[in-house]
């Protein structure tokens, strides 16, 4: 079944959450892996939003944190598809720290993630191709493919 293809914007997805100190560590600085675990979050919505199917986490690229994220920061992460194969969405989250008391939004970094849909038996399934609109969607369409060669040379 050939499904129709959709504008990134359809599935553009915004997850913004209060830092608290069960997130932190005794210096008040939140955990990396607690980020890491919100980026997750957001890519799987966006890409369940454009598959409307189950999907997994494949593989995700380095991260760089800027900046540390305090507690009583909120943490707002934006996604968006980036990129479609087949059964593969390369998911792209930027992850910004919004220092309430401040008014002051800093940029923590950003990661792409590979998702993959699965049909009912767990196994990849074919998912709707994306609209690129813009010349900037255009050129990170273009920069998440030659990252998806690259790995595939590697093995990754």
């Amino acid at each position: 079944m050939i499904r129709k293809a959709k504008p990134i914007s359809e599935s553009e997805t915004v997850l913004s959450e209060v830092m608290m100190p069960a997130y932190a560590n005794h210096y008040g600085s939140v955990h990396g892996g607690t980020i890491l675990k919100l980026v997750d979050e957001a890519a799987f919505v966006a890409a369940t939003k454009h598959a409307r199917k189950n999907v997994v986490m494949a593989s995700m690229d380095h991260i760089v944190f800027k900046h540390p994220v305090n507690i009583g920061d909120m943490l707002n992460l934006r996604a968006r598809l980036v990129y479609v194969g087949h059964s593969s969405m390369e998911v792209e989250v930027e992850i910004e720290a919004e220092k309430l008391k401040e008014g002051k939004t800093l940029k923590i970094g950003s990661a792409n993630l590979t998702m993959v849909a699965l049909d009912e038996k767990g196994r990849p399934t074919r998912v709707p191709g994306i609209i690129l609109r813009t010349d900037k969607e255009r050129l990170k369409s273009k920069a998440a493919l030659s990252r998806r060669k690259t790995r595939l040379l590697k093995g990754d």
